[in-house]
């Protein structure tokens, strides 16, 4: 789904003025929309046990709280560590969370539980310059959203042409935990929050 970041853009923009050194980067607010995403769409923070051998013997774990992952790249390769609870954090407290698990996971320290926990994924690959991805559920979890880079293209708005900022988001989700009209949803609601972020990020 092609999103139109250009009211997030400026939101951020004003509170580096208003507040520097101290707001939140790109990635948190992301994280942050995604947290009140699954809130509204539980179904898509669920586990498998990776032990089932078959559809009729899966069991499905759900958590009351988000471990949200995060893709990481290190010298070592591709790592996902994971904010734990990130449920319960403003966008700032996962901005903070963020750069240390990141730091954390460059330096090798990162802990076994860091990179087993998550129970849904966040890919960031629009920091390599890539618009969209086919991107790859970390099992056993069920689902990932990956979010392309932030370019000028044109836009309709209120039926006349204009440059905005957009972004593509990707959702890859296991059919076995539900079906498009969920995933749909849970899209539909971080495509608004990116392009409304107001009312989700009132408590930054």
């Amino acid at each position: 789904m092609d999103v139109d970041a250009t009211a997030l853009l400026e939101l951020r923009a004003d509170l580096k003025r208003r507040n520097p050194g101290t707001t939140p980067g790109l990635l948190a607010f992301f994280a942050r929309f995604v947290v009140a995403g699954l809130a509204k769409f539980p179904a898509l923070n669920t586990r498998f046990d990776p032990a089932a051998t078959s559809l009729d013997t899966a069991q499905l774990t759900s958590y009351d709280g988000v471990n949200l992952g995060f893709a990481a790249q290190t010298d070592r390769g591709l790592v996902v560590p994971s904010v734990r609870r990130a449920d319960t954090m403003n966008a700032r407290q996962l901005d903070a969370e963020i750069r240390r698990l990141t730091a954390t996971a460059r330096e090798g320290r990162a802990t076994p539980a860091e990179l087993t926990s998550g129970t849904f994924t966040l890919n960031n690959y629009g920091v390599f310059g890539v618009d969209g991805s086919a991107a790859i559920i970390n099992y056993p979890e069920s689902a990932i959203l990956g979010i392309g880079r932030i370019i000028d293209k044109p836009w309709v708005v209120d039926g006349a042409l204009a440059v905005r900022k957009l972004t593509e988001l990707t959702l890859v989700f296991d059919h076995r935990v539900c079906d498009g009209g969920t995933a749909g949803g849970f899209l539909r609601y971080v495509a608004d929050a990116i392009e409304n972020p107001g009312s989700v990020l009132a408590d930054l």
